[in-house]
């Protein structure tokens, strides 16, 4: 009978968490083979999808778990984890880019955009950038990711516009989605993990990060609609584009709306919203005419991506906590921001929640680092992979390169980080 100490098991998962961050970053030469052998493509793609990586790295760890501690024990560990988080972005990606909300507020920032002082096409490249990762603070960050993601992907993230600026405004996207959600104590998920625990309340939130975070969105939406103004000045108008089609009546609007706000509500019960979320799929089959195919595959791939992290993540906690409890509050600040590159900042911030006697600057610099590290990789934060799906078929390969978005995503998170830092 397969025995294995917990030591051991630890160990595995940690060499396996490594190996998959190693995918991560090697996904985009998957990619290539597929070109390369066309016999084998299918697999090749299978493997070079970012999405893909930490649910099939979850998987053979559970499988090595039954070898070396037994099947009962690799499945007692596995339905032991909380995947709630998984399931809520799966469910809120699909609703918040049906056609109805997605043409009420692409309609409503084309409004906003015409009466701004420049160009449409940056003006609502700006707005894309800057106002809806703030309004994620209402609508939660995979929502206002969804939105975003679909809104610039005919504007900015795609072919013919060089993969450098396209990079840097996915670092800013990423960032700004991160930090965007700090308005408030229930949109961002790195927040969410400690608000109860250390009674932070929306109040708190806007006093301490909000107005912060407001700042630095300005500026990196600013900053990357500077870098991209002579490609966008003859490029789409999203909100053109969506003027031309069929409109929707405005009380399907109203009916979605009011589901995404259902939904977002009931976010900690699962039961509760996917039951709403069968409920929404009965309405959006019953007035089909009013719809586009619902993203269903991209939201489920996106689960698997967050599913598997929080599988593979969960037995991470035996280093991870060590490394938090024994920093002070400047290390902590820096440290978070590097540790959130290669794990969920959610993960890190409940980690950091477990630890008795933590001072109150501790907590501000774990949380802070937390979300302002949070666009550097596609698993530091929850909603980057659902950008990603979204966003990958505007570079080159199909594929977002994860030293292309590091590098894009260095001077917005400096510029986040300095803001939490100095004010």
């Amino acid at each position: 009978m397969p025995v294995a100490s917990p030591e051991t098991l630890q160990i595995v998962a940690a060499v396996l968490f490594g190996i998959a961050l190693v995918h991560t970053f090697a996904a985009k030469q998957f990619e290539r083979l597929s070109h390369r052998f066309p016999a084998h493509a299918g697999l090749f793609h299978l493997l070079g999808e970012v999405e893909v990586v930490f649910g099939f790295w979850a998987i053979i760890l559970v499988m090595v778990m039954a070898l070396l501690a037994g099947p009962a024990e690799a499945l007692a560990y596995a339905e032991s984890r909380h995947y709630t988080e998984p399931l809520f972005v799966f469910v809120v990606m699909v609703v918040a880019a049906s056609r109805p909300i997605l043409q009420a507020v692409t309609l409503a920032i084309g409004q906003i955009a015409r009466r701004m002082p420049m160009p449409v096409s940056l003006a609502t490249a700006w707005l894309g950038l800057a106002l809806v990762p703030i309004l994620g603070s209402l609508i939660t960050e995979p929502a206002a990711m969804t939105i975003a993601a679909l809104m610039l992907s005919l504007l900015v993230f795609r072919q013919g516009i060089p993969e450098g600026p396209k990079y840097f405004a996915l670092g800013v996207l990423f960032v700004n989605i991160s930090i965007g959600g700090t308005l408030s104590s229930f949109a961002a998920p790195p927040v969410l993990m400690v608000a109860a625990t250390w009674n932070w309340d929306s109040a708190f939130m806007m006093a301490n990060f909000g107005w912060k975070a407001a700042i630095a969105v300005v500026i990196n939406a600013t900053l990357a609609t500077l870098l991209l103004s002579r490609h966008l000045k003859e490029g789409l108008d999203p909100a053109g584009t969506e003027a031309r089609t069929e409109p929707v009546p405005a009380m399907v609007m109203l009916v979605h709306f009011a589901f995404l706000a259902g939904i977002v509500v009931l976010a900690h019960h699962p039961v509760a919203f996917l039951g709403l979320f069968l409920l929404f799929l009965g309405y959006a089959q019953a007035y089909e005419r009013h719809q586009s195919p619902l993203i269903v595959k991209e939201a489920l791939l996106v689960a698997f991506f967050l599913a598997g992290l929080v599988v593979l993540g969960g037995m991470q906690q035996w280093w991870l906590q060590p490394i938090i409890a024994d920093m002070s509050p400047q290390v902590l600040f820096f440290g978070a921001a590097a540790l959130t590159a290669v794990t969920d900042n959610a993960a890190l911030t409940y980690l950091g929640s477990l630890i008795e006697g933590m001072s109150d600057e501790a907590k501000y610099a774990l949380v802070a680092g937390a979300v302002g590290g949070g666009g550097l990789t596609v698993i530091a934060n929850a909603p980057n992979p659902a950008g990603v799906a979204l966003l990958k078929g505007g570079f080159s390969d199909e594929t977002v390169s994860a030293g292309g978005l590091l590098l894009g995503a260095l001077l917005p998170t400096t510029i986040a980080l300095a803001m939490f830092l100095l004010f």
